[in-house]
């Protein structure tokens, strides 16, 4: 028991705080390192940025999105970038609803609408937009992802470097008419982890609301498969190109339900299992430093809830010891605490002390009931996306028409290879 309760004591603090100190230590020594040979050779040590702007492919999918869609056009129009460079990709994935046909009205140039009548799940819409892009660089997005004006040039400008295959935006998350915020701390650890893996060039997986790649690398997505962003990204990562994090190419999301977010983090759960059947070559250390995160960053965590359930079943075991009986107290208490923030954040009242233990708790629970779910078979490709907060207002899709004032570069014509 004293062994089960060290060992899942440690699979925890590694995961959440040791590994995160690993990551500052080996940067701040990569960075005095970058600044010797600077020092030493005064090589240039600037990025080169893009001297031309290629051809881009900006794709999503969209099922039964009429709340949103018109708004995420919009956001398409306010990008800064060429229009005669970019071309939009709408996949409607067995839309019941007015999705298509508000998409249809928005009349925007370079819009090409595909329209597939039998749901098939986002994985397979992917593949179907990709093969149909004729950009040099495709984007990643979803419908209710919307980009600050100048995150696509952000993104682009980083395929100069030959060794580039994957640039992942950050994703920030807001909330939407009162819906609480409970992952902000979390977010903003996740980000800042992502930032120090980039730097060392051992970033794992991408947000999927935001990231770019040369469609020369894009593998088609296999069948079944549950999550897309992280696959894509690691096969890249798995065929030798760099896969980095850029911390100015923004978006933002909103949340939805605190069940809608819980069945979201689930899915996540089961497809991350399902993507390590096809990216466990990159758990050799012959893969680099990227492998160490692997571990690190992904392998631990999924981890986490069973070290949680182990760590407590054994200071409850050995609780007649002061040490044990206290930590056993601790974690009745932590469950306790994350009980009470979860019934408050259901009334719509946020506690910036209990959201932490809150948080940490549902997305383990989430993770368990994504493996469960996952051996069980119950996740597919197909899902039902969470529902938005945004009301369908007569007319909306009209702000997206040519009319309605949009950039002078809107009246470009279809990009051409």
């Amino acid at each position: 028991m004293k062994l089960l309760f060290w060992a899942s004591l440690g699979v925890i603090l590694y995961s959440y705080l040791f590994y995160a100190m690993l990551l500052l230590a080996i940067s701040s020594l990569w960075q005095v390192l970058r600044d010797l040979k600077f020092g030493l050779t005064r090589m240039n040590r600037r990025r080169q940025r893009v001297s031309e702007t290629p051809l881009v492919s900006f794709v999503f999918s969209a099922h039964n999105e009429e709340a949103i869609v018109a708004d995420k056009l919009c956001n398409c129009r306010e990008l800064e970038y060429p229009w005669e460079r970019l071309e939009i990709l709408v996949g409607c994935d067995g839309c019941l609803d007015r999705t298509a046909e508000i998409v249809r009205a928005a009349l925007l140039p370079n819009l090409r609408l595909f329209e597939y009548h039998q749901r098939s799940g986002k994985p397979a819409i992917l593949n179907r937009l990709v093969s149909e892009a004729r950009g040099e660089i495709v984007v990643f997005s979803d419908a209710n992802t919307m980009f600050a004006p100048g995150a696509l040039r952000a993104l682009v400008r980083h395929f100069a470097g030959s060794s580039i295959g994957c640039v992942c935006g950050e994703l920030r998350l807001s909330a939407r008419q009162g819906v609480p915020q409970t992952e902000s701390a979390y977010w903003r650890y996740e980000t800042f982890l992502k930032f120090l893996e980039s730097r060392l060039n051992m970033m794992v997986g991408a947000n999927g609301g935001i990231f770019a790649i040369r469609r020369e690398l894009f593998v088609p997505l296999p069948d079944g498969a549950i999550i897309d962003d992280f696959l894509i990204s690691m096969r890249i990562r798995a065929g030798g190109h760099r896969v980095i994090y850029d911390p100015e190419a923004t978006a933002d999301e909103g949340t939805s339900s605190i069940a809608q977010e819980f069945r979201r983090r689930v899915r996540i759960g089961a497809g991350n299992l399902d993507a390590l059947k096809y990216t466990w070559r990159l758990l050799s250390p012959t893969a680099g430093l990227v492998s160490l995160a692997y571990w690190s960053h992904k392998i631990c965590r999924w981890l986490v809830p069973f070290a949680v359930l182990g760590e407590f079943v054994a200071a409850m075991a050995l609780a007649r010891e002061r040490l044990y009986a206290a930590i056993a107290v601790a974690n009745a208490v932590l469950f306790l605490m994350a009980w009470t923030g979860y019934r408050l954040e259901r009334r719509g009242v946020h506690s910036r002390v209990l959201s932490v233990p809150y948080y940490f708790v549902s997305l383990n629970l989430a993770l368990l009931l994504g493996f469960v779910s996952y051996f069980f078979g119950r996740q597919t490709g197909v899902w039902n996306p969470t529902s938005r907060d945004l009301a369908v207002a007569a007319g909306e899709a009209e702000k997206c028409s040519p009319d309605a004032g949009p950039p002078s570069q809107l009246a470009g014509p279809p990009p051409r290879d």
